[in-house]
């Protein structure tokens, strides 16, 4: 829903310029083999592998394109088996990076970019984590927000504008209120091929 929030009515209205960076809930949360938890999170770490094998082939824009495709077929499809090879092909990227989905050595490199996020916010976050550069120039995070929809139009900019203030006072931590809602996903995203 962050993600959504921020693509669909931030980025353009606040010219800004987003590079979209792994977090593995397999090495956050390191859930038990029997967990009911650890297969979903398994086959998502596959999908960062892919990302990274991605990224390092066609950058970080392409990264973007994955990610939209993948999530969309995940939370909008609820088809979390989908053909990874036949995926990456609709999107106009070499189906082969579908291999990496299995490919430990792009272990290294997820963990390096997770690792980075989360030295900004620390341990006891989740996701999303949203990172940029205060007024005065110093890279900081925030873990959040965590949102139920995403909102439009002025509200959208609202709550980006407030959480960059808030960002930008030295001491601030940590707002919460508990959830009573599930996500609503809206409309299924449009997908962004390398063809388009």
């Amino acid at each position: 829903m962050t993600a959504r929030w921020v693509v669909d009515e931030v980025a353009a209205e606040r010219n800004l310029k987003v590079t979209w960076q792994p977090i593995s809930l397999l090495f956050k949360n390191n859930p038990a083999a029997d967990s009911p938890y650890y297969e979903a999170v398994v086959v998502t770490h596959g999908h960062l592998r892919v990302m990274e094998s991605v990224r390092a082939a066609e950058g970080d824009d392409a990264v973007f394109g994955v990610y939209w495709d993948f999530a969309s077929r995940i939370h909008h499809d609820g088809d979390r088996d989908f053909d990874i090879a036949h995926a990456l092909e609709e999107l106009g990227i070499d189906p082969e990076h579908a291999k990496a989905a299995a490919d430990e050595s792009w272990d290294t490199e997820i963990r390096t970019r997770m690792d980075a996020g989360l030295a900004l916010v620390g341990e006891d976050v989740g996701t999303p984590i949203i990172a940029l550069d205060r007024a005065d120039g110093e890279r900081v995070g925030i873990f959040g927000p965590v949102i139920t929809r995403a909102p439009k139009g002025a509200d959208a900019l609202k709550l980006w504008d407030g959480m960059v203030a808030m960002m930008d006072v030295d001491g601030f931590w940590e707002l919460k209120k508990t959830r009573t809602e599930r996500p609503e996903f809206g409309e299924r995203p449009v997908t962004v091929s390398q063809a388009s």
